[in-house]
């Protein structure tokens, strides 16, 4: 154990050793490293999922597909392929508040760190207040570089606060940087032709929207709140 630490293997040296091997030494051999293989990712899969930002844990099983309705040509297969993902596309959750949207986008992001992809969680206000917070620190670029890495980024609930035109421009930064490069998962009880109202400039709402349209799909939610059919206050 003391040997081995801080020890990562040398190809040269284990060529050598598979060399002079004997089958029971190449067996012991092929297993340790299948263990630590094994052991590596599924470190690399916790570590992903840490740095992700999730507020829960939630995943695919036993979700409640009957609120959700998919394009003609894209369903739940796809969604749970993550080809999007792999193709940098976006995705708009849209609709009713309480139908599921935010349950489905940290499912979404936790079976993509299961995957291997660097996944981060934000919702629309925190994003715009870290990103605030880097700017007036001077270290922006830094912020987004650090943002940039993730190779899917989850923004929740836009539209829900108002977030004024300085945050608005902040926000524009992360979705333009991220365009044909990273996929966007966005959540939002807001139709397209109130982002205007989110974004306080027609302008800039319409470049975000043609951007997502281009490469984007939604996924429509209707239904009434889980929350309320499920209350305790009756």
């Amino acid at each position: 154990m003391e040997l081995s630490r801080n020890l990562p293997l040398t190809r040269s040296v284990l060529r050598t050793a598979i060399r002079d091997a004997t089958p029971g030494q190449l067996g012991f051999l092929a297993d340790l490293l299948a263990a630590e293989n094994a052991s590596r990712a599924e470190s690399k899969r916790l570590r992903l999922t840490r740095t992700a930002g999730f507020p829960q844990s939630k995943n695919l099983e036993g979700y409640d597909w009957s609120m959700a309705s998919f394009p003609a040509d894209w369903g739940r297969e796809q969604l749970a392929g993550l080809e999007f993902a792999a193709n940098a596309e976006d995705l708009v959750l849209y609709g009713d508040v309480g139908t599921g949207k935010t349950h489905l986008a940290i499912a979404i992001g936790m079976l993509a760190c299961q995957r291997m992809i660097p996944v981060r969680f934000f919702t629309a206000s925190s994003l715009v207040m870290r990103l605030r917070k880097a700017k007036d620190a001077g270290g922006l670029d830094r912020e987004l570089a650090t943002i940039g890495r993730a190779e899917l980024i989850i923004i929740d609930e836009l539209g829900y606060l108002p977030i004024d035109i300085d945050g608005a421009r902040l926000l524009f930064q992360i979705i333009a940087d991220s365009y044909e490069r990273r996929s966007i998962v966005f959540t939002s009880n807001l139709e397209f032709s109130r982002w205007g109202d989110v974004f306080g400039d027609g302008d800039m709402a319409a470049a975000v929207i043609d951007r997502i349209v281009h490469h984007g799909r939604i996924v429509r939610f209707h239904g009434e709140s889980y929350r309320n059919t499920h209350s305790l206050m009756k």
